[in-house]
Order: structure tokens, then C-alpha cells, then sequence
């Protein structure tokens, strides 16, 4: 079975501020803000404008840190991304 595709929320519902190490998400959707650090902003960021699966999130976060695009990269990866979406930061695409 495949690993499911992900949207991130539209960029204009989301407000993103860096905070040291924290970084704050807040959701004019649902009025929450969500206190989360590296790498759910960057996930977030890389997603903006397309649906994508853990393996494809990897293979473009690899481009821009030091990160194998295959393995542990993709299982954490995807373990992130149902975090993201437990918090309604992105749905099933």
C-alpha cells in the first residue's frame, strides 16, 4: 500500500513565527497555535503548493540539508507528517 499524499494547509491560514528553537503555528482555521520545533516548520515549508508522500518529502528535503532521501529519512519523515496532520497543519491529499 502506498504512503499516503499530504497538502499542507494554504500558506494565507497559517501564521509562522521562529521563536529560538520553538517555532509557533498558528491556525487562523481553527484559532490554534501549535508550539513545534525542527523539522515540522521545514516540512511545512517544503510541501507549500504540492501534495506529497513521505519518500518524495525526503528526496526534496535532501537537495537542501544532509539527509538521505531513502530509510530512516522517509519512516521518520512520515511519522511527522501524521503528526502534522493529527494537528490539522496538513490533510490527505
Amino acid at each position: 500500500m502506498a504512503d499516503p499524499r499530504y497538502r499542507a494547509a494554504p500558506r494565507d491560514a497559517l501564521r509562522i513565527e521562529a521563536l529560538g528553537e520553538l517555532t509557533a503555528i498558528f491556525d487562523r482555521r481553527s484559532m490554534q497555535t501549535h508550539l513545534v520545533v525542527s523539522p515540522m516548520p521545514e516540512l511545512l515549508a517544503a510541501m507549500q503548493g504540492e501534495a506529497r508522500d513521505a519518500a518524495s518529502l525526503a528526496g526534496r528535503l535532501a537537495a537542501d540539508f544532509d539527509l538521505e532521501a531513502e530509510g530512516d529519512a522517509v519512516a521518520v519523515i512520515a511519522d511527522r507528517l501524521a503528526e502534522l496532520a493529527a494537528m490539522g497543519l496538513v490533510a490527505e491529499a
